[in-house]
């Protein structure tokens, strides 16, 4: 079942959508990637990066690497105004739609172990937790809780 929210439309992300998306990668994240790091994304051929907006701003975005037939999820975050309204599980299912679509049947990521609400979130949307990566981030060496779902 897809999750529809009227004023919300998802997209590929675009290079024209990256300083909307860095605003959203600041307000989230204590490490946040550089305008450098989502231009390499943008480049890379084995990335899928989409971008949720209304009237035409972006409010969310997500991110992922398409390796064989895994979706390796790279990043996602909702603007802080827009949280709490589904659009982490609309952007998310949109994901999984399309990488479905490239016979692609598994999702993982690592979250952080202290990301509660994220942790919620995809436990919501079908995924299991199967083990912790220690010291995953560099910026405090906080362990990331590995994640994974069949699609």
């Amino acid at each position: 079942m897809e999750l529809k929210l009227n004023n919300i439309e998802t997209r590929p992300m675009l290079l024209a959508d990256i300083q909307e998306v860095l605003v959203i990668e600041e307000e989230s994240f204590g490490s946040p990637w550089s305008e450098t790091a989502f231009i390499s994304e943008l480049k890379n051929q084995y990335a899928y990066y989409l971008v949720a907006s209304i009237s035409d701003k972006v409010v969310a975005y997500i991110g992922a690497w398409l390796i064989f037939d895994e979706a390796h999820i790279t990043t996602l975050a909702v603007a802080k105004e827009h949280r709490g309204k589904g659009i982490a599980t609309l952007i998310l299912e949109k994901l999984f739609k399309d990488v479905r679509e490239n016979q692609i049947n598994k999702a993982t990521l690592e979250v952080r172990v202290s990301n509660q609400r994220a942790r919620k979130l995809y436990l919501q949307e079908g995924f299991v937790e199967v083990g912790v990566r220690k010291n995953y981030y560099s910026d405090n060496k906080e362990d990331a809780m590995i994640m994974w779902k069949q699609l």
